[in-house]
């Protein structure tokens, strides 16, 4: 008989490789859609909330005011770029929260801006509606 301590940590490991591959699906669609040039498709990623918060050069709050401040900062497919996630932590805070760290690259002609990339934070909630980012804080390097 499996001790029930075992059960309990098989059962949690389970819940947080679940949760782990439903985060990794989200991005892997956000990814898809960028790169389709999908801005719309790529912020169904994001909770559709006035709560919802991008950190970069300055603090948007919003869902709306981010998916106008894409628009504006891409306002064609070709400064949209092919975009890149890599070196992804997934960190479970509980069963209703996640933070994943990783790195994001754009490649670009030159004329639409050229290559960059940089770091980011995302916090996730699960909501009805599958895992949303609530929270994302985006730092370009270079």
């Amino acid at each position: 008989m499996i001790p029930a301590l075992a059960l309990c940590i098989a059962g949690a490991a389970w819940a947080a490789s679940t949760a782990e591959q439903a985060i990794r699906a989200v991005l892997d669609a956000q990814q898809a859609a960028w790169n389709r040039g999908d801005i719309e498709g790529f912020m169904t990623g994001y909770e559709a909330s006035d709560a919802t918060t991008f950190v970069g050069l300055t603090v948007t709050h919003g869902y709306q005011q981010v998916l106008e401040n894409y628009h504006h900062r891409y306002p064609g497919r070709a400064n949209m770029g092919q975009l890149a996630f890599s070196e992804l932590e997934v960190k479970p805070l509980g069963s209703n929260y996640a933070a994943v760290i990783g790195k994001w690259r754009l490649a670009r002609e030159t004329n639409a801006g050229g290559d960059t990339g940089g770091i980011f934070t995302l916090l996730l909630h699960k909501t009805a509606r599958g895992w949303k980012i609530i929270l994302d804080h985006t730092n370009q390097t270079g």
